[in-house]
């Protein structure tokens, strides 16, 4: 008997248009009237591969979506995998800080609240007995966002449109800008929300058709608009993250800003998914990584991270060795170019540096950096001869460990995406479970995590929610139900929207997402009620966001043996994993 076969899945099987949202299919006069107009006109199609044309791109990455008055189009801290570019109508960008903005409730996100210390106390008898109650008589009531069917979609909408612009501060987009560039190619969340005003019809381009226009075209006119929408809008923000830009004088910094350069490493889709990128981590330390910086190489300037993460290694026999690595905001260069400014000769660099994945970057340049050196007036960067003290200008410093196989695992199995990462010493554990009730205790006696997991040394590293920095669980969730809280950083879902779909659940590397029956305050599975399926709903570590006293597992551990910690804090990391 032969074995069963079938044709190998194709990238464009199944266009943009046809996919779940969607309204019409991109026809090729829609993509011809495209083409013919500005920005995609000013594309050079010839530059692209036969293989991948720029009007199969456009046809097969992209879609026309119609917009009501008042629908909201993106939310502030949502994952997003697309931009958007306005064909017809107006649209408003929410220009508010964080704490004036457009309030959680409107905008269909969870609204935390912490429990009282008695309430805390009172859930140890006044729990139910059976596990993942939720309360039905609750979804009943009215919520205090807004939904309709807009185009054939389920969307949250803004009742009173008017009096939203009165009350808050807003920019208008109208036809011909583009939106949400920056988060779908930097793998970062909406920092805005962007609302329809009136009726709007927008094209929306998935990352991949970005992508590819970014590389092939060569005109380099969508390439060259985004980098100066991001120079222009946020890269001064970016660079006083770090310490080292704090105290730059206005003039300098604009120059800065002016000189900087944009780099781009790695590939944002592997031809292995990522759960075997992980699997594969412990044969693929350093083959295939990109290098942004050789060992031995004199730095032309200063690297600092924008998104990803990279690699630190150092030249050992014919390998090399992990010796740390740097997440988004971190630099790479100023020691040498410090050493630099002191000895008066060039100062190569000592170790090298290379890409995790997909990773960018910004690049200032060595001239400036020394200026800001000088005009810190530091007396370390003042010539050997005059050296009266020292005192180190920059705060961002990588992470590094004295156990060097240790720290590889950590790169290499990917934890140091984990902002909250759940580390068990196993030396002092005496497996008494304490953790896993306290945790069950907390959410509906049914715990968020499983204590088992890879292990490490005498660490192991159960499966829990890392709350990754870069948490691509939240990619696809197709109510965006899996977000960000905006508060705390930590990654939740909403139980309101959740739908069980279970997506989250399929992309999280790391088995931390779990889909569960649903029960009433009886005990009895509650089922949909057209089709009388079992219903589930998505649970994860949601680091007992109602709690006042943070995560229960920590609190319950008597031996101190449970750990929190925030792989970008290199205090901490070595205080954990270090004997």
């Amino acid at each position: 008997m032969s074995d069963p076969s079938i044709s190998r899945p194709r990238r464009w099987d199944k266009p943009f248009s046809l996919e779940v949202g969607s309204e019409d299919e991109m026809t090729d006069d829609i993509v011809d009237s495209l083409l013919q107009s500005p920005p995609f006109s000013q594309i050079d199609p010839e530059g692209f591969k036969k293989s991948l044309p720029l009007r199969e791109i456009m046809k097969n990455d992209s879609r026309i979506i119609g917009f009501d008055d008042g629908d909201i189009i993106i939310r502030r801290g949502d994952w997003g995998n697309s931009a958007f570019f306005v064909l017809s109508g107006t649209v408003r960008v929410d220009l508010e800080r964080k704490q004036t903005s457009l309030p959680d409730e409107i905008l269909g996100r969870r609204v935390s609240k912490v429990k009282t210390f008695f309430e805390s106390i009172a859930q140890l008898w006044k729990n139910n007995k059976h596990p993942e109650v939720r309360e039905i008589a609750s979804t009943g009531n009215k919520p205090t966002f807004n939904t309709r069917i807009s185009h054939g979609k389920t969307r949250i909408y803004l009742q009173e449109v008017s009096a939203v612009l009165d009350k808050y501060r807003t920019a208008k987009l109208e036809a011909g800008h583009w939106f949400g560039e920056l988060a779908a190619l930097g793998r970062t969340s909406r920092v805005t929300t962007v609302f329809s005003e009136g009726v709007s019809q927008l094209l929306e381009i998935r990352w991949q058709g970005i992508r590819d226009i970014l590389r092939y075209d060569r005109n380099r006119s969508l390439k060259q608009y985004i980098e100066d929408v991001f120079r222009e809008r946020a890269l001064a923000a970016f660079l006083r993250t770090d310490p080292l830009f704090h105290d730059c004088e206005p003039e300098l910094l604009q120059r800065i800003v002016d000189q900087v350069e944009f780099h781009t490493y790695g590939n944002y889709d592997s031809h292995k998914p990522f759960k075997e990128l992980i699997k594969d981590g412990d044969n693929n330390t350093d083959a295939g990584e990109p290098v942004i910086i050789e060992e031995g190489d004199y730095p032309n300037g200063i690297v600092m991270i924008r998104s990803g993460l990279a690699r630190i290694s150092k030249r050992h026999y014919n390998g090399r060795r992990t010796v740390g690595y740097l997440s988004p905001g971190q630099i790479f260069g100023l020691d040498e170019i410090q050493a630099e400014l002191e000895s008066l000769t060039p100062v190569a660099c000592r170790t090298q540096l290379s890409a995790i994945g997909h990773l960018n970057a910004v690049l200032v340049p060595t001239p400036l950096v020394e200026e800001i050196l000088q005009a810190k007036q530091s007396p370390e960067i003042i010539p050997s001869n005059k050296k009266t003290n020292t005192c180190r200008p920059t705060g961002s410093h990588t992470v590094k460990l004295h156990d060097d196989l240790l720290l590889s695992q950590l790169v290499d199995h990917h934890y140091v995406q984990g902002t909250s990462l759940m580390v068990i010493n196993l030396d002092r554990c005496t497996r008494c479970d304490d953790c896993v009730r306290a945790c069950a205790t907390a959410h509906d006696n049914n715990p968020r995590f499983v204590r088992h997991g890879p292990i490490l040394n005498q660490y192991m590293i159960p499966n829990a929610c890392l709350h990754c920095v870069d948490p691509i669980c939240m990619i696809e969730c197709p109510t965006a139900a899996i977000q960000r809280d905006l508060d705390h950083g930590d990654i939740v879902i909403n139980e309101q929207t959740c739908i069980g779909c279970a997506q989250c659940a399929s992309n999280c590397p790391f088995d931390a997402i779990r889909m569960v029956d649903i029960r009433d305050s009886k005990g009895e599975i509650i089922v949909d009620s057209k089709s009388h399926v079992p219903l589930t709903q998505a649970t994860k570590c949601d680091l007992c966001i109602d709690q006042k006293s943070g995560p229960a597992c920590e609190r319950a551990c008597p031996h101190d043996a449970l750990f929190r910690v925030d792989m970008h804090d290199a205090s901490k990391v070595e205080e954990v994993f270090s004997p």
